[in-house]
């Protein structure tokens, strides 16, 4: 039995958006991957399913999310369209997440943008990523409702590297973690359609995965997710609910 699992949920989109891919190397190292596709067509779809595969054959080749990400934001970034201020409007991008397990070493995680990693163990379902968006650029006040979160500062298709993106926005393109993985630890990874209904709505998200087994475990929080969505919202703007799609995996 695989010891992870995926599911998604279109929401009220046009198309899934959303891609997932895991890949083990040789050496043992495993890299799952979750990228949030910006927008809603076929094009977009298509090409988030590609750079989900590329960016999980990096990860895992290279035994750690750090290289495999910077591999291929690099690749992406150096494409004369998307270095065209024009032109790299029209192309498709993602938010990304990877995480890496390789024996001997902890775990490994990098991002750029919003889709998100959890750590779950020991009852607790600790973030490991922080959101590319600007809410976290102007983070909310008593006075201020903060930015919006649904506008990214940084995702793989970006040309734009860390020192620009560290004087626009106060983050580089790419960030990383790290973490320990003990007996019984589970790794989430999360597009916003899927998280923020639950963190909106403050539920406990390590109660939400801590079933068994996976695949209805992780089934039932996208479901949940887009339910909570729906809602939230009167009917004639349910169109808006977003894609939903979740990665669960046991890391031991």
């Amino acid at each position: 039995m695989r010891p992870y699992a995926t599911a998604q949920n279109i929401g009220g989109r046009s198309a899934q958006c959303d891609a997932t891919a895991v890949r083990t190397a040789r050496n043992g190292a495993r890299a799952f991957v979750l990228l949030d596709g910006i927008g809603s067509s076929e094009e977009v779809r298509e090409w988030t399913r590609q750079a989900a595969v590329r960016l999980a054959s990096a990860a895992a080749y290279r035994g750690d999310a750090e290289a495999g990400l910077r591999a291929v934001y690099d690749w992406y970034a150096a494409d004369p369209d998307r270095q065209d201020p024009y032109l790299r409007e029209y192309m498709p991008e993602a938010a990304a997440v990877v995480a890496v397990t390789a024996p001997g070493k902890p775990l490994t995680v990098a991002w750029a943008g919003d889709s998100r990693a959890y750590l779950l163990r020991d009852g607790i379902a600790s973030r490991l990523t922080e959101d590319h968006n600007l809410r976290r650029v102007y983070p909310p006040t008593a006075s201020h409702d903060g930015g919006n979160r649904n506008v990214i500062t940084s995702c793989l298709g970006s040309p734009h590297t860390d020192q620009e993106l560290l004087g626009a926005w106060h983050h580089p393109a790419i960030e990383t973690a790290t973490a320990e993985i003990t007996p019984g630890s589970r790794l989430l990874l999360a597009s916003d359609g899927a998280y923020e209904p639950h963190e909106d709505a403050r539920h406990d998200v390590f109660a939400k995965l801590d079933d068994d087994p996976l695949t209805s475990t992780v089934r039932g929080f996208v479901d949940r997710a887009v339910d909570t969505s729906r809602k939230a919202l009167p009917p004639h703007e349910h169109r808006y609910v977003d894609n939903a799609t979740a990665l669960l995996a046991n890391l031991t």
